[in-house]
């Protein structure tokens, strides 16, 4: 004759499935340290969504500004960023002898400058600093390419822009070697000899420069904007870490009525 023992109410048969409630039970510090990076992540991916909509705005204003019709650079400007992207025209003279070099610049992979020249309004407006474009290495010296240095009345056809600020991991332009990083508009009319030129830097357009240097078109209208797979991530991590630690600090506690 077979005798069997019944298992107690509120225990686990050896080998049987755990019947119970989950409950989450962390200690102290580890609650404490789990909550706090959970909403820590959870912030940066709030705020990566508010630089969504910031970085959304900006490229619509570009989009905007350039779609716009080609207006003339006025000469006096108030608003410099009402005409940041705006494409303009302007007629005077370069300063050729007084070119300023904005590196370091690449054109499809290879090293180079952006040629900066002082440029004498006709209108009165007095002096804009005008990125002519993009010059190789060897093509710094003006002599290699004097077909390049418009002489007499001209006319640009190219985008306003208002210079960024310096980068706060940027270096000090190399103002003696007339080799500039980042503009700084009174430095650069001081070396160039000038008065202080105006608030935006006009960006020639593409129309080939005879010679063909510099090349033009340089303006760059593509901004990155990678907020939403920031913020996704951020969240992602978040809800990963929470599930985890409930997965860490949960434990099945058998049911005493089962």
């Amino acid at each position: 004759m077979t005798s069997s023992t019944a298992t107690p109410p509120g225990t686990v048969a050896p080998g049987g499935p755990v019947r119970g409630r989950r409950r989450f039970r962390p200690t102290f510090w580890g609650g404490l340290v789990t909550g706090a990076a959970v909403v820590f992540m959870m912030g940066l991916g709030t705020w990566q969504v508010q630089r969504l909509f910031w970085k959304q705005g900006i490229l619509d204003h570009i989009q905007q500004q350039m779609a716009a019709a080609p207006t003339d650079l006025p000469a006096r400007i108030d608003d410099p960023k009402a005409w940041d992207y705006r494409r303009v025209r302007v007629t005077g003279h370069f300063l050729n002898d007084h070119e300023l070099y904005l590196g370091a610049r690449s054109l499809k992979g290879a090293p180079g400058y952006d040629v900066v020249t002082p440029f004498v309004r006709a209108d009165g407006g007095g002096v804009v600093l005008v990125d002519r474009g993009w010059v190789p290495t060897q093509g710094k010296d003006p002599s290699r390419r004097p077909e390049g240095q418009l002489e007499g009345e001209v006319t640009v056809d190219g985008v306003a822009r208002v210079p960024p600020p310096r980068g706060w991991m940027q270096p000090d332009n190399l103002v003696n070697d007339n080799f500039w990083l980042w503009y700084d508009l009174p430095a650069m009319a001081a070396k160039a000899g000038t008065d202080l030129p105006a608030p935006v830097v006009v960006e020639a357009g593409g129309a080939p420069n005879p010679g063909g240097f510099p090349v033009g078109g340089q303006t760059r209208v593509t901004v990155p904007n990678d907020h939403l797979q920031y913020a996704l991530t951020w969240y992602c991590l978040a809800v990963a870490l929470a599930v985890i630690a409930y997965l860490r600090f949960s434990r099945v506690e058998a049911d005493p009525d089962a």
